[in-house]
């Protein structure tokens, strides 16, 4: 895929992901033009800063509930990759219509706005927490996934809207994951933790960003992509942070996981399995299933799980990949 002649989109832009995709693509892919979308106009002067006002970026301020912006921004756009999104499961409990304002109409609008511009691709960023989901973010990204996947089957002959989805789990050091947390308790000598039991899947950010771009480049419309990835243990991530300090075990908030899923069993009944990664095909009338012919069969039952992976960060592991942020 040649993005030398891309306009790309890039909802919830001054995010960690957003900023991150920006600096890959800029450095390595060379878009024509990247239109940064979000809604917080410090954040948007402060990556302006940070890339030298770059003339490849464009700065929109603008929020997913607004259709008629978006529209706007689309407006010659070639690919759009939503990152936008309420994710702080707490804040989503506690403010559960604003969380389906962004999360779900959000997506709606990015969709209908897509296609009425008859976007080349569109790329969703999920959450591993969209999978048997206990908390309203994770149900609001369940059907944010639902909503990309059905809305291939609103594309008329006359358009070319392709739309998928990428799923991952917790990104390493990003605004709002633990190791900030962890860091800040570190000076008073104590770190909170759940559960002692807890594990979750870890990615990059450097490779959360090139996975989307790949699966940007190969995906037919309709997948769900899920990257091969590590698991870690909570405990095993602050002693990596803090191994001086006391950990005091503090339960499980409402709505949080002591495990999560990437894949579930229902889901591997359509899955394939790739060197690096897995794709979830939809089960709609319009999937050509030879699409991804290259793919194996999961076997029966299969999940993928952070607790049951193959794959496992050590603590020095861990500390090396702190240590880098």
């Amino acid at each position: 895929m040649d993005w030398s002649d891309k306009i790309i989109l890039l909802t919830g832009g001054t995010g960690s992901f957003g900023q991150k995709f920006t600096q890959i693509m800029l450095k390595k892919y060379k878009p024509r033009t990247i239109r940064i979308f979000s809604r917080d106009e410090l954040k948007q002067w402060e990556m302006e800063k940070a890339f030298n006002s770059h003339k490849s970026i464009r700065l929109f301020i603008g929020d997913v509930r607004d259709k008629e912006r978006l529209e706007r921004a689309m407006d010659g756009a070639d690919i759009v990759v939503h990152a936008a999104a309420l994710k702080q499961v707490p804040l989503c409990e506690y403010n559960p219509f604003e969380a389906v304002k962004t999360n779900i109409i959000g997506a709606q609008n990015v969709i209908e706005a897509a296609i009425d511009h008859n976007i080349e691709k569109v790329m969703a960023i999920s959450s591993d927490k969209a999978v048997n989901p206990v908390n309203l973010y994770g149900a609001t990204k369940m059907c944010m996934e639902k909503l990309f996947i059905s809305a291939n089957s609103y594309v008329g002959p006359k358009r070319q809207t392709k739309m998928s989805c990428v799923r991952y789990g917790n990104v390493v050091g990003s605004r709002g994951s633990v190791i900030p947390l962890f860091r800040e308790q570190r000076a008073k000598k104590e770190i909170t933790i759940t559960d002692k039991e807890m594990t979750r899947f870890w990615i990059t950010l450097e490779h959360g960003v090139e996975f989307v771009i790949r699966c940007i480049e190969d995906m037919h419309g309709g997948e769900v992509f899920v990257p091969k990835i590590p698991s870690m243990r909570i405990v095993d991530l602050a002693n990596a942070v803090a191994p001086e300090c006391k950990v005091k075990y503090i339960g499980t908030r409402p709505g949080e996981k002591i495990h999560e899923d990437l894949i579930t069993d229902d889901e591997a009944r359509h899955g394939l399995e790739l060197d690096d990664f897995f794709v979830i095909e939809p089960e709609h009338y319009w999937w050509k299933p030879k699409n991804w012919n290259n793919g194996r069969p999961l076997s029966e039952g299969f999940t993928y799980t952070s607790d049951k992976n193959d794959a496992w960060l050590s603590k020095e592991e861990l500390k090396k990949m702190v240590d880098k942020l």
